[in-house]
């Protein structure tokens, strides 16, 4: 069962089965939420994911889709772990990066690229993924 937590591992989590979608958002959101050009994101079942330490903080706003977005972090070190997203109703958006294992990304190779829109044009895209200018 994958594990992971905050930078802090004040917040910790894991979670059951596969990943219904893997891979980047480049939207304006998550560019901030991540603090670089995108997130790097595992959708999950709401059932999936258990926090098993920790209580986390959250924050929501209006994404720029024009459904509401919440953010889940660690109120200690401020890490972001997971979101939930109006589009994406029952299910919650695991931020890969806070996945313990070191091996964990590999495992999670990137089926799509969303709001290629707003990626960097100096940040090549991937060409297996399918490529999504939105959701």
């Amino acid at each position: 069962m994958p594990k992971g937590s905050c930078l802090c591992h004040q917040l910790q989590y894991e979670y059951q089965g596969d990943p219904l979608m893997k891979g980047p958002c480049y939207c304006l959101s998550c560019r901030k939420i991540s603090g670089s050009t995108n997130t790097f994101n595992l959708l999950l079942p709401h059932d999936k994911l258990s926090i098993t330490s920790g209580t986390p903080k959250q924050y929501t706003e209006m994404h720029e889709s024009g459904e509401k977005l919440t953010v889940f972090f660690c109120e200690n070190c401020g890490s972001s772990v997971y979101k939930t997203h109006g589009l994406f109703p029952e299910k919650v958006v695991l931020l890969a990066g806070t996945l313990d294992d070191a091996d964990g990304l590999e495992q999670a190779k990137p089926q799509v690229e969303l709001f290629v829109k707003h990626r960097p044009s100096w940040l090549h895209g991937l060409d297996w993924a399918d490529q999504k200018m939105e959701f």
